[in-house]
C-alpha cells in the first residue's frame, strides 16, 4: 500500500526554522488533501496543518503565523509533495511529526513514518 515518505526535521534551537517534506508516490491523482499531525512526548497526536488540492490551508491555532504548509504544483500524477515550513520554533513544537494524505471518498493513506523535531531552548 502507498505510504507517505517524510524527510527533514532534527534538532533546532528555539527561534530557528526547519522544513519538513512529505512525498506520496504511485497512484496519486485521487489525493485531495495532505497535511501534518504531531505527537509530543506523553501527549496525544494533534492536528498541525493541512492543504487541499485547491490550495485551501488550515492551521492549528498554536502554529498560525509561524508555520506554512505548501504543496507542489506539478502535473505529475505519480507524485504528490507537501512541505511544512516551521519558523520561530518553540520548545512546545517538539514532537514526532506525521504526514497524512486523504483521497476523494474519504479514504486516508497510512501515516508517514514520522519525523522527530526537537527544539532546544
Amino acid at each position: 500500500q502507498v505510504q507517505p515518505v517524510q524527510s527533514g526535521g532534527g534538532l533546532v534551537e528555539a527561534g530557528e526554522s526547519t522544513t519538513l517534506s512529505c512525498i506520496v508516490s504511485g497512484t496519486t491523482f485521487n489525493i485531495n488533501i495532505m497535511g501534518w499531525h504531531r505527537q509530543a512526548p506523553g501527549k496525544q497526536r494533534e492536528f498541525v496543518a493541512a492543504i487541499t488540492s485547491d490550495d485551501t490551508t488550515t492551521y492549528a491555532d498554536s502554529v498560525k503565523g509561524r508555520f506554512t504548509i505548501s504543496r507542489d504544483n506539478g502535473r505529475d500524477n505519480g507524485k504528490k509533495t507537501v512541505y511544512l515550513q516551521m519558523n520561530s520554533l518553540k520548545a512546545e513544537d517538539t514532537g514526532v511529526y506525521y504526514c497524512f494524505a486523504g483521497e476523494n471518498g474519504g479514504r486516508y493513506l497510512p501515516w508517514g513514518q514520522g519525523t522527530q523535531v526537537t527544539v532546544s531552548s
